[in-house]
């Protein structure tokens, strides 16, 4: 019953991430990468507790899969948001 409820609220937060993410303008794309940013980092911090805790080997591998993948998406995004930034600067000379 639990695996049910949890596969629910998962397939419901994909679907309404992705209705979210279709609706927004490109002009706005730049500060939800931010956002999606620092969820990452939120990511980042629970995984690292997730490899800390002793919660059997099925964890922490799940764990360090997470700390993988949520700093690539955090690094990327970053880079990403930098380049984007770099295209408004003016051009000195």
């Amino acid at each position: 019953m639990e695996y049910t409820l949890l596969l629910t609220i998962f397939l419901l937060a994909v679907f309404v991430g992705f209705e979210i993410i279709t609706k927004v303008p490109p002009t706005l794309h730049t500060p939800l990468m931010s956002g999606s940013n620092a969820i990452s980092g939120i990511t980042l911090v629970g995984a690292l507790l997730t490899i800390k805790m002793d919660y059997g080997w099925f964890a922490q591998t799940l764990g360090f899969l997470a700390v993988v993948l949520a700093t690539v998406n955090a690094v990327g995004g970053f880079m990403v948001t930098h380049r984007m930034l770099e295209m408004f600067r003016k051009k000195k000379g």
